[in-house]
């Protein structure tokens, strides 16, 4: 009796706790801003007290959507469609417990996907960026030329361990970013030049700078080992505010031509590597994604990367259907002039050769014709091996 007398609040509520146990912070805060909308709906235009028994598709859900796409400022749809997901999660878990009316979300209550096209930078700008990164020798510049080089979130590159760079054999690493966004972990393929970056980066000392510099360390300092690649003598979110910072710095020095926040630093490593060659599987196990989708809407193709797919293609067509060449002269007057058991077979040969860049050419019944005949130059280069010639 106890539970059917809970109010929705308590229940949901209680349903929210529950998935703390294993979901991200972050991920809980979303549920929680979800069913806090969907509660304060339901309160101020039906404020009578509600058991979930009570709940109903209409009018309270499709109110509530209706008061979603009616809200202002306007919410985005992926915003929308986050609250959906996380309101029918929590209706489809407590659907075993409680008696609830069935399809209270539907399929078609969800809204459009908005479609973003890629965000990578133009090569001027790329150029620019990382020759001003270049120029200054910290710890953040440092930090945002490695993300750019191995394609990391924000928040992987704060997370990086001291060790995270591995060797592979045969001169030739990598770099373990450790779990992330989507709970998986990965190995980056890396160049030198990235293997440079970390080690100078490895090089500041792990200890916090002192009021009298604003920048790194002082440098009679001995490096000591640190658990990450940027030390802890800053948090996560100081960290994050000062790559944000020292990014938009430098790309209003290099004169970038729009803005540049750090998610476009991995846009631009991917549309790299697909120009450079590198498959759409392989990229995506790169960017750590578990939906090739995903993927693709990081990748930019443009016109160029159009017409040099195009010509490539082109050049490709005479070696996927080369033009065989005949043994034997089709020129009678060039003919062999001595007639032997090897000149008869050499001749069979190039007839075989005719005969079958002609099949294609004819109708099903003539093939069939063709195929006979064929089959006759066989037997007779078979009869040819009983022949001993005097």
């Amino acid at each position: 009796m106890k539970r059917s007398q809970s109010s929705i609040d308590q229940i949901l509520e209680a349903r929210i706790q529950v998935l703390a146990t294993t979901l991200r912070p972050s991920t809980v805060r979303n549920y929680r801003v979800s069913i806090q909308s969907f509660l304060a709906y339901l309160h101020a235009t039906f404020p009578r007290p509600h058991q979930l028994s009570q709940l109903r598709r209409n009018p309270h859900v499709v109110g509530w959507l209706r008061f979603l796409a009616q809200h202002h400022p306007p919410l985005r749809n992926a915003t929308r469609t986050e609250y959906l997901i996380c309101f029918r999660r929590l209706l489809r878990d407590l659907a075993d417990d409680y008696p609830l009316s069935p399809d209270l979300i539907r399929s078609e209550d969800f809204p459009f996907s908005d479609l973003y096209l890629p965000r990578p930078l133009a090569p001027d700008d790329d150029q620019r960026l990382q020759k001003q990164l270049c120029r200054s020798d910290t710890l953040e510049a440092h930090a945002l030329r490695l993300m750019r080089a191995a394609g990391l979130r924000i928040g992987e590159c704060l997370d990086l361990s001291a060790d995270c760079l591995q060797w592979m054999g045969d001169q030739q690493a990598a770099l373990h970013v450790p779990l992330g966004k989507l709970h998986s972990e990965r190995w980056v393929p890396v160049d030198k030049e990235t293997q440079h970056i970390v080690r100078r980066m490895l090089a500041f000392p792990a200890l916090a700078p002192g009021p009298h510099r604003r920048g790194r360390p002082p440098s009679n300092l001995e490096p000591r080992p640190q658990a990450f690649l940027l030390p802890r003598y800053r948090t996560r979110r100081t960290w994050d505010g000062i790559l944000r910072r020292t990014l938009a710095d430098a790309s209003r020095l290099a004169e970038c031509t729009s803005r540049v926040v750090p998610h476009r630093l991995r846009h631009t490593f991917a549309t790299e590597m697909v120009r450079l060659g590198v498959s759409l599987p392989a990229l995506m196990q790169m960017l750590g994604h578990k939906d090739i989708r995903m993927t693709l809407r990081y990748v930019e193709v443009a016109q160029l990367d159009l017409q040099r797919e195009f010509h490539r293609a082109h050049q490709n067509t005479a070696s996927l259907h080369p033009i065989p060449q005949l043994p034997l002269p089709l020129n009678p007057t060039s003919a062999p002039v001595r007639a032997d058991l090897a000149a008869v077979r050499q001749a069979i040969a190039a007839t075989r050769h005719l005969f079958q860049l002609l099949r294609p050419q004819l109708e099903s019944s003539a093939q069939t014709k063709l195929r006979r005949l064929t089959q006759r130059l066989f037997n007779i280069e078979h009869e040819l091996d009983h022949l001993t010639p005097k």
